[in-house]
């Protein structure tokens, strides 16, 4: 099953890995299963050259039983796997005092990312203030705004440090989905939503929208990248906003 996945890179994707495969097996079952009297039925029942037809009507409750079985399997994998996991992960959210902050700010066809910057305060954005240079509308001259950092399709993290995401979108419905984290949250215009997660090895990768999101959806595509505690400093550093020397 590990060898069908992209690459795991993620402190929860043993968790989320086991239970996909759980399920894979449950549906493989499944599917040989009707198949397998899918294929009995065709040939038992059969037309026939000679022969009266037989019409009369049998009991058969097999089925009847296997639905049970399959309920049950389902509601045992809802309660018991998948609801413990997610709770699991969304108790385990880290403290923003200790985690790496991001907002998201999804758009056609683009993936806006904020750092705060030293001071640790996100400045406010405005539709108003949207440039082309500018595709967050943030308001430099705001409090906890002249320090922000603003990379487009682009996200840089640290290996080894717990990361809070807040995800939102300019537009329409957008699905932020990190593969190789085992990250997948759709962005609802108006709804802001939230993830967590830890890398355990550095490395360059993919964003995707898992969202069809317009005719160019195709380009929606951006690079996650996991640094070193020093790359991860050294590329705040190169973002910093220029400032104007007299």
């Amino acid at each position: 099953m590990a060898t069908l996945l992209p690459p795991d890179i993620s402190t929860q994707g043993p968790a989320i890995d086991h239970l996909l495969l759980v399920l894979h097996l449950f549906m493989g079952t499944i599917f040989l299963g009707w198949g397998g009297y899918f294929l009995y039925c065709l040939f038992r029942f059969r037309a026939k050259s000679q022969g009266p037809v037989e019409r009369s009507v049998k009991p058969f409750s097999l089925p009847k039983y296997l639905e049970l079985v399959i309920f049950g399997f389902e509601l045992f994998l809802l309660v018991f796997l998948a609801g413990p996991l997610w709770a699991k992960i969304r108790q385990d959210f880290p403290s923003e005092k200790t985690a790496i902050v991001i907002h998201l700010i999804a758009e056609q066809y683009a993936w806006n990312v904020q750092y705060p910057g030293p001071d640790g305060l996100f400045g406010p954005i405005s539709p108003a203030k949207i440039t082309p240079l500018n595709p967050l509308g943030l308001d430099r001259d705001a409090l906890g705004a002249g320090d922000d950092l603003v990379s487009v399709n682009e996200m840089h993290i640290p290996v080894h440090r717990p990361v809070v995401v807040y995800l939102s979108s300019k537009d329409v419905i957008h699905s932020f989905f990190l593969p190789v984290m085992r990250v997948k949250q759709d962005i609802i215009p108006g709804i802001g939503a939230r993830v967590w997660f830890e890398a355990t090895q550095t490395g360059s990768y993919e964003i995707a929208c898992a969202q069809l999101c317009g005719n160019g959806h195709f380009r929606m595509r951006g690079r996650f990248i996991v640094d070193t505690e020093a790359d991860f400093s050294a590329w705040l550093k190169s973002k910093e906003p220029k400032r104007n020397v007299e």
